[in-house]
């Protein structure tokens, strides 16, 4: 007698699908990092259309303009709305490269699936604060929210990265108060830096003049102040790490705060020779891409040197 075919037989649509995850299972690890530079990337192509006066480019949103999706070419056209527009494709390769992460996180690791998801979150919620930016001509408080999420978004793409491999974390004794401390330095140096922003003169736009009202010399100094604590508990942690003589030698570890060292030291610097060069577009440009890759190596730092959990 000859047996019917099983009822619940997959379908060739559920064969290409199960195909499909699992080749992004095998290459997870390479979307962890392709998320980590699509994230920056929106920092550095954003910093572009604010710094080039392309903020305004399109006109409106999701549109460019009135019925159309895409620039248009003509002889009175100008490079701000393809500078615009750029910044738009970047964030649907990011949105590609966010479902396919979920995808691949999703099926090889139950521990981190949540965590997976939150850069596809994360793509959604820029679109609309991207919108509400267009569509409120570039106010600063609808800025900063957007550079936030941003940050936040690279800071939780190395976290992820590192996490998804199993980075190996350091021995010894536990500094997560101060690493906890850094965190929150970090943040507050971001909002200020945001603020700086906001009172300075790169609106985004030639026509958008409205600024916050504060003082933009005070602010800078208080964003400055915020900098120099941030430094001084990161020499702290580092002062505890290579004092700890219970932490093994691990190499990766210590490249860790190395960088933040490094990358620490070169932001502020650039900080510094911006606001005494009335800040020109190419360093201001510099200074927040340098933002993108201190909230990165921040990231490492704080995965890799937290004490490593021992196994009960």
């Amino acid at each position: 007698m000859t047996a019917d075919a099983p009822a619940s037989a997959p379908s060739g649509l559920q064969t290409q699908w199960r195909r499909f995850a699992s080749f992004l299972g095998r290459h997870t690890r390479g979307l962890t990092i392709a998320n980590i530079f699509t994230q920056g990337g929106i920092i550095v192509t954003g910093g572009a259309v604010r710094l080039t006066g392309s903020g305004l480019g399109c006109s409106t949103w999701p549109q460019c303009e009135p019925g159309e999706f895409t620039p248009q070419f003509h002889d009175a056209t100008s490079l701000h709305p393809f500078i615009e527009f750029g910044n738009r494709t970047l964030t649907f390769v990011l949105l590609v490269v966010a479902v396919a992460l979920a995808i691949g996180v999703w099926n090889t690791r139950r521990d981190l699936r949540w965590w997976g998801i939150l850069p596809l979150a994360g793509v959604f919620g820029q679109a609309i604060l991207g919108g509400v930016t267009v569509l409120t001509g570039l106010n600063p408080v609808a800025v900063a929210p957007h550079f936030l999420l941003s940050a936040g978004l690279v800071w939780q793409a190395v976290w992820l990265a590192l996490a998804y491999r199993n980075a190996p974390r350091r021995d010894g004794r536990c500094i997560k108060k101060p690493m906890l401390v850094s965190t929150f330095l970090l943040v507050v140096l971001l909002f200020l830096g945001t603020l700086t922003t906001g009172a300075g003169p790169h609106s985004g736009d030639a026509d958008a003049t409205e600024r916050l009202g504060l003082d933009p010399a005070l602010i800078a100094r208080a964003h400055a102040m915020s900098v120099w604590a941030f430094i001084i508990v990161l020499a702290y942690i580092v002062y505890r790490v290579r004092r700890d003589r219970s932490a093994g030698e691990r190499d990766e570890v210590r490249k860790a705060w190395m960088v933040l060292v490094i990358v620490t030291l070169l932001q502020g610097a650039i900080g510094y020779v911006q606001y005494f060069t009335g800040l020109p577009e190419i360093i201001v440009g510099m200074h927040l891409a340098g933002a993108a890759i201190l909230t990165a190596a921040h990231s490492a730092a704080h995965y890799l040197l937290r004490r490593q959990k021992v196994a009960a």
